[in-house]
């Protein structure tokens, strides 16, 4: 199969400063559970997503510095040279299918509660962090002789980035977690010196640390800046508004404006509350207010959505964090003219748990997220039958399903019995609910790729009447 030429426009080459990703799928910095305890299982996802075809791959974010780390989460460090194997190693998993490789620096500041490191953290202004864990921890306002060692420590970070291979640094400035965001925010900033009142001065820090890390790099990376595009606090924040100002003032300051709605938990909103391209009316007309190119967010699934984005003047890049999860051969898929096998990303926020609980991230449609490298499991290609031929699989819910799809691909003859008069379990049902249309694609995907595995005999309104065992040498029945 061939691509439909209606999405020609995704495959488009595009320059990002120094270096030109080979097509607009952008998968964005995000977390999964991993980091700096699971670097290998991370490298090996980021090394999948590659091979499925993205254009531009990022880590998720990396803190730059043992005075701001967010303890109990887990997520990437660079503090010193000794962390540089580890992201080097992700680095060239990135590239090895041609894709260029982004690194998110971060410095979480009035959101780094330094658990790990008990140092007192530093922010624009002095107040209580903000934090998910609601740790009981004030920071302290950064002194000018703080700021210029904050601006090294981000020199530093990026030369680390250099050495290790990296295409990409994004300076992360949004959902509340980045310091370029509180500084210039009015929420967190109230200084009244040359890095406070208006947006002008507000914007000094980013300005400073974008030229830092600019004359640090060269021409070897392209630097991007991601930003909030709403705090969603109306005037107490930086707003939409604000924001919009901010770029034009800035037309050219970085590389790329990586755009991302308000806190994190606006930005990956799940389903039932937020549909595709939801951050659109945000992002609309952004992009005439600069010379460089824009990427946005919105749980993009839908290719003629994608490419709607593009002809439109919406967007340069498609940006994808959970989509990409779902299912890493995203771009691939389309390119090849398989459409139909994509495993659309349902918004269940299960991935998101992970994070949230210091654990391995998961995926609902992805089984094999983030067990590529523990396991050996890759979301295309499956290791092939062992000694017997024929397998039963009792009930069609999302896990038969998938089991049953999963034993036929790997060349059993498969039989799926299942007592209701439908497939997909209590999805089937779950669908109907109001905002959970979207879970109902588990079943559909599979269903689907059933129809075209002969190996698969199904029967529906099959109840099983009757089975036996034998346990501890008692022989028993069941109905």
């Amino acid at each position: 199969m061939t691509r439909d030429s209606r999405y020609d426009i995704l495959f488009e080459p595009l320059a990002i400063g120094p270096v030109t990703a080979k097509n607009r799928f952008y998968q964005v910095p995000h977390c999964n559970g991993g980091g700096y305890r699971d670097p290998s299982a991370a490298a090996e996802m980021r090394g999948i997503k590659s091979q499925g075809g993205w254009g531009v791959i990022f880590t998720e974010q990396c803190e730059i510095h043992h005075t701001s780390e967010i303890a109990p989460f887990i997520e990437l460090r660079l503090w010193d040279d000794a962390d540089i194997p580890m992201i080097a190693k992700m680095a060239n998993k990135m590239k090895e299918h041609g894709a260029l490789a982004g690194i998110q620096l971060a410095y979480s500041g009035i959101n780094g509660p330094n658990l790990y490191s008990k140092e007192i953290p530093l922010a624009p202004s002095a107040m209580p962090i903000r934090t998910f864990t609601n740790d009981p921890v004030q920071a302290r306002a950064l002194d000018k002789q703080d700021i210029k060692d904050l601006r090294r420590w981000f020199v530093n970070a990026a030369k680390r980035c250099r050495a290790a291979g990296f295409d990409l640094i994004c300076l992360y400035g949004a959902h509340g977690f980045g310091i370029f965001q509180h500084f210039l925010s009015t929420a967190t900033n109230q200084r009244t010196d040359e890095y406070g009142g208006n947006l002008k001065n507000r914007a000094r820090f980013v300005r400073e640390v974008v030229a830092d890390v600019r004359e640090a790099v060269g021409d070897q990376m392209g630097i991007t800046l991601r930003l909030s595009l709403d705090e969603m606090i109306g005037d107490l924040g930086f707003a939409n508004s604000e924001v919009r100002d901010f770029i034009e003032m800035h037309k050219d300051l970085p590389d790329l404006w990586d755009l991302a709605h308000g806190a994190w938990e606006d930005c990956s909103g799940p389903s039932r509350f937020k549909e595709e391209a939801a951050q659109f009316e945000l992002v609309d007309g952004i992009k005439a207010l600069t010379s460089i190119p824009v990427v946005g967010v919105g749980r993009f699934t839908s290719p003629d959505v994608m490419a709607k984005m593009i002809k439109s003047g919406t967007l340069d890049f498609i940006g994808c964090a959970r989509p990409s999860i779902a299912d890493p051969f995203l771009p691939k898929k389309i390119e090849d003219g398989r459409i139909e096998d994509i495993r659309e990303c349902i918004g269940c926020n299960i991935c998101i748990t992970g994070d949230m609980t210091m654990s391995i991230s998961r995926c609902t449609q992805n089984p094999t997220f983030m067990e590529e490298w523990r396991k050996g499991w890759h979301p295309e290609i499956m290791n092939p039958k062992g000694a017997s031929d024929k397998v039963l699989v009792v009930g069609s819910g999302p896990a038969g399903l998938e089991a049953a799809r999963a034993c036929a691909e790997r060349g059993y003859d498969v039989a799926l019995a299942e007592a209701d008069n439908m497939l997909g379990g209590r999805v089937s049902r779950e669908r109907h609910l109001p905002g959970l249309s979207a879970w109902g694609r588990v079943a559909d995907y599979r269903e689907y790729q059933l129809l075209d595995l002969s190996r698969i005999n199904s029967a529906s309104c099959s109840r099983l009447t009757r089975f036996s065992f034998k346990f501890d040498g008692r022989h028993s029945s069941y109905c």
